[in-house]
C-alpha cells in the first residue's frame, strides 16, 4: 500500500495541471554511445524529488486508485528519480542499460476501467517506470513483457501519462494508452513531449519540412534584393512557444542538427545544452503567479542518461552543477534499497574570483 496517498494527491493538485511540459530527446555519439535526456516541469511548488536505488530481488506490491495492482520481484537493479513519493519513479536506468521515463499525456489518453479480477496484470501509472526498469533488460523484452498489462490511475483524477523506453542498442518505443488500449509505438526520432499522441507529432513535422540551418542566399523580389538580417533565417517559422507540439518540433530540429559528438561525455553535455533551450521561466508556465512562489523556473530538473555506460546525470533549476551517478560502482546483488534527496542544498553555487593586480610598472 502506498503511504500518504491522499496527501500526495493534494500536493500534486489532483490534475498535474502545471506539469505538462516534459521534453525528451535522444543522441548518438560517433562511438555509438546512446544518450536519452529530458526535462521535468512543475510550476505550482517545489517538487520533492529523490534518488532511489532499487536492488535485485526487491519485492513490490503496486497500488492503483481503485485497489491493489500486481505484485512482483525485481530481476534487475536500477537507479531512478522519483517525484513526491519514492514509489513514483519517473526517470531511471537499470544495470543492463535500459532506460524508462514518464511524460504527462493529458486529455488524449484513457485507461481501461479497473477490474479487481485482473489486478494481477494491472499496474498504477506512477509505478510503471519502476516496473519496467526492474523487470526488463532491453526494449524488445519490455515490448513483449508489457503487452498484456492494464494501466490504471495511481491518483484519482490526476490524468494520464505516456512513457519512453530505450536501450543501449538505440531502439526506442513509446507506450500510450488510448481508448483503454495499450499502444506500443516505435519512436524513430527518440523525441517525446506531451499531448497529442506520438503518431500525431511525427505527422505534424511535415508542416516544417522547409527549415534549414546556415545562411540563406540573397534573392530578388521584383525590383528589390532581399538579404537575411542575420544567421538563422532558414529557421524562421519554427514555433517558439512552450506548447507540447511546438517543443516537439524544436527538439527534433535541435537534435537533428547536433554536430558530430565524439563520445558519450560530449553527447551528454550537448544534451544539456539542447535542453537549456527548453527551460521554462515560471512566468510563462503560470498565469497570475504570486510573488511568493519560490520557483525561478517551472523546469525543476533535467537529466541525461548514458545507457551505453550506465551513467545517470542531472542538474536542477536551483543548482546547474551537473552531477552523475555511475551504476557500474553498485553491486545490485548486494545493495540495499535506499532513498536520498536529489540535492540537500538548493542554491546555485557562485564562485567569487579574486583578480591579481598587475604589479609591473609601465
Amino acid at each position: 500500500m502506498l503511504k500518504n496517498i491522499t496527501a500526495i494527491a493534494l500536493s500534486l493538485g489532483l490534475a498535474f495541471g502545471s506539469a505538462q511540459a516534459c521534453t525528451g530527446i535522444s543522441l548518438e555519439s560517433a562511438d555509438q554511445s546512446q544518450i536519452v535526456a529530458r526535462t521535468i516541469e512543475w510550476g505550482a511548488s517545489v517538487l520533492k524529488t529523490d534518488i532511489v536505488l532499487v536492488p535485485r530481488k526487491h519485492s513490490v506490491q503496486t497500488q492503483t486508485a481503485e485497489g491493489p495492482g500486481l505484485q512482483y520481484q525485481t530481476r534487475f537493479g536500477f537507479v531512478g528519480l522519483s517525484i513526491e513519493s519514492e514509489n513514483f519513479v519517473v526517470e531511471g536506468v537499470n544495470e543492463k542499460g535500459l532506460s524508462a521515463g514518464l511524460f504527462f499525456f493529458p486529455k488524449y489518453g484513457r485507461y481501461p476501467v479497473y477490474d479487481k479480477n485482473q489486478s494481477s496484470r494491472t499496474i498504477g501509472d506512477m509505478q510503471f517506470v519502476a516496473y519496467v526498469l526492474g523487470q526488463f533488460d532491453s526494449v524488445e523484452s519490455a515490448r513483449q513483457g508489457i503487452a498484456n498489462l492494464r494501466l490504471a490511475e495511481t491518483i484519482k483524477g490526476a490524468g494520464t501519462v505516456h512513457f519512453r523506453i530505450a536501450d543501449s542498442t538505440g531502439k526506442q518505443i513509446a507506450v500510450e494508452v488510448i481508448d483503454g488500449k495499450m499502444q506500443i509505438i516505435d519512436n524513430p526520432l527518440g523525441v517525446l513531449t506531451n499531448s497529442p499522441d506520438l503518431r500525431w507529432h511525427l505527422t505534424h513535422l511535415n508542416q516544417y519540412m522547409n527549415w534549414q540551418t546556415g545562411s540563406l542566399a540573397d534573392r530578388s523580389f521584383g525590383p528589390l534584393k532581399l538579404s537575411q538580417f542575420g544567421v538563422g533565417a532558414g529557421l524562421q517559422g519554427v514555433p517558439g512557444d512552450i506548447s507540447p507540439a511546438s517543443r516537439f518540433v524544436r527538439a527534433a530540429i535541435m537534435q537533428e542538427t547536433a554536430p558530430k559528438l565524439a563520445d558519450a561525455k560530449e553527447a551528454v553535455l550537448y544534451s544539456f545544452s539542447i535542453l537549456n533551450s527548453f527551460d521554462i521561466p515560471i512566468g510563462l508556465e503560470m498565469s497570475g503567479i504570486q510573488e511568493s512562489n519560490p520557483l525561478i523556473s517551472a523546469t525543476q530538473w533535467t537529466s541525461s542518461t548514458d545507457m551505453t555506460h550506465r551513467k545517470l546525470y542531472y542538474r536542477s533549476a536551483l543548482n546547474a552543477q551537473i552531477r552523475m551517478i555511475d551504476l557500474n560502482g553498485i553491486d545490485f546483488s548486494q545493495a540495499r534499497y535506499g532513498v536520498q534527496p536529489l540535492e540537500t542544498v538548493s542554491e546555485q553555487p557562485i564562485q567569487a574570483l579574486t583578480l591579481q593586480a598587475n604589479s609591473k610598472k609601465k
